[in-house]
């Protein structure tokens, strides 16, 4: 236990960059590890322009990958950059808040997702464990998706198991609580607490890319341009037949298993309409899934700004679609607690994937423990 956690409960950090590629999110959490959380502070620093070229880049660079243990060329030095970024983030953090490394059990790692092929038993996440550790003096927990993936699930996602715990004082029942990030996945939580997740599709890749082909903005900002367009409903029925929506759950994608290339031609508003419609009736069709209608959408990441998914989900669902805010929660912070919190899990040898979450065949503990020295 670190020094000034309460009995029984673990401190951690948790780090998360994700596919939307702005910046790395750090939140603090103590826990039992089980359904008791305290959330602490949390923030974002964004990537600078120049970084997240070089990993957009490496993206594409990766596709070549054969094993999730290759770093040639530009990918070894991207993740020492990339791991020594988190370790900056961590200390000027820990400075802000009048933390010592004794103070934390454990860090979180995520590091930055450049594959994923779960129907080949890969993801690649790029970032060092055992240079964190050294570089922060703070034992981490990383690699969490491999284990899983090798045991024939989807890897992803993982962060449900700490949405149950999250929302578990909620009288509504059952709930969705949707991460639109580059990638939108849900969890549903059942009225016995029973779980289901998956991606449901695109969140915010597809639209932000546009935006940067188009407009040279890195996001439509509150969905203000796909406000001001047309939606052009052949071709986002066209997008939702793509065979990924006729699978049963559980799944997952990768950031590039779609392409904007379908609505080249519009102008920039009706693409960025169209993309956004894509979104959120793809978010919507989820509900194919679920055994009961959720009585409450609990929107976290950052695409609960987008007021134009906001609204056009609200749209397409029976009840009340919300940000995470409006029941206590911080959507920025909630996928970066996620990873404190299955780092904890992980330490405990406690399941963080399940049957209903990524498929694997029966519950199951991950992730790699590199120690810091000394």
């Amino acid at each position: 236990m670190a020094d000034g956690s309460a009995p029984g409960y673990r401190r951690a950090i948790g780090l998360m960059s994700g596919t939307s590629l702005d910046g790395i999110d750090i939140a603090l959490v103590e826990t039992d590890g089980a359904s008791s959380v305290r959330r602490g502070a949390a923030a974002t620093v964004a990537y600078p322009a120049e970084f997240r070229v070089k990993l957009v880049q490496v993206i594409q660079d990766a596709k070549c990958l054969a094993t999730r243990t290759e770093r040639p060329g530009s990918l070894a030095a991207v993740e020492r950059e990339l791991t020594e970024r988190h370790a900056e983030v961590v200390t000027r953090f820990m400075g802000q808040h009048g933390l010592q490394p004794s103070a934390i059990d454990v860090i979180g790692f995520h590091g930055q997702t450049v594959l994923h092929r779960p129907a080949d038993q890969l993801t690649v996440q790029l970032g060092d464990g055992a240079l964190l550790a050294s570089l922060t003096g703070i034992d981490v927990v990383h690699d969490l998706r491999a284990a899983d993936c090798a045991a024939g699930g989807q890897g992803a996602p993982l962060v449900p198991v700490y949405h149950r715990a999250l929302v578990g004082k909620l009288p509504q029942r059952p709930v969705a609580v949707v991460n639109i990030g580059g990638v939108a996945n849900v969890t549903y939580i059942g009225s016995d607490g029973g779980l289901i997740a998956f991606d449901t599709g695109p969140g915010n890749a597809l639209i932000d890319d546009w935006m940067l082909k188009h407009a040279g903005q890195s996001h439509d900002h509150d969905g203000a341009t796909a406000a001001r367009g047309q939606v052009k409903g052949d071709m986002a029925r066209f997008y939702l037949s793509h065979s990924y929506f006729g699978q049963l759950p559980p799944k997952s994608l990768d950031r590039n298993a779609f392409f904007a290339d379908l609505v080249e031609g519009l102008s920039l508003e009706d693409g960025a309409a169209t993309l956004t419609a894509f979104t959120a009736l793809s978010l919507a069709r989820a509900r194919e899934h679920f055994p009961q209608e959720p009585q409450l959408w609990i929107i976290c990441g950052g695409g609960r700004r987008n007021k134009t998914i906001m609204s056009a989900l609200a749209a397409e669902v029976q009840n009340a679609v919300v940000p995470a805010e409006a029941v206590g929660l911080d959507g920025d912070a909630i996928e970066a607690e996620a990873w404190g919190y299955l780092a904890v899990r992980s330490l405990m040898k406690l399941p963080i994937s399940f049957p209903g979450t990524t498929g694997v065949a029966k519950p199951m503990t991950g992730g790699v423990l590199a120690r810091a020295k000394g």
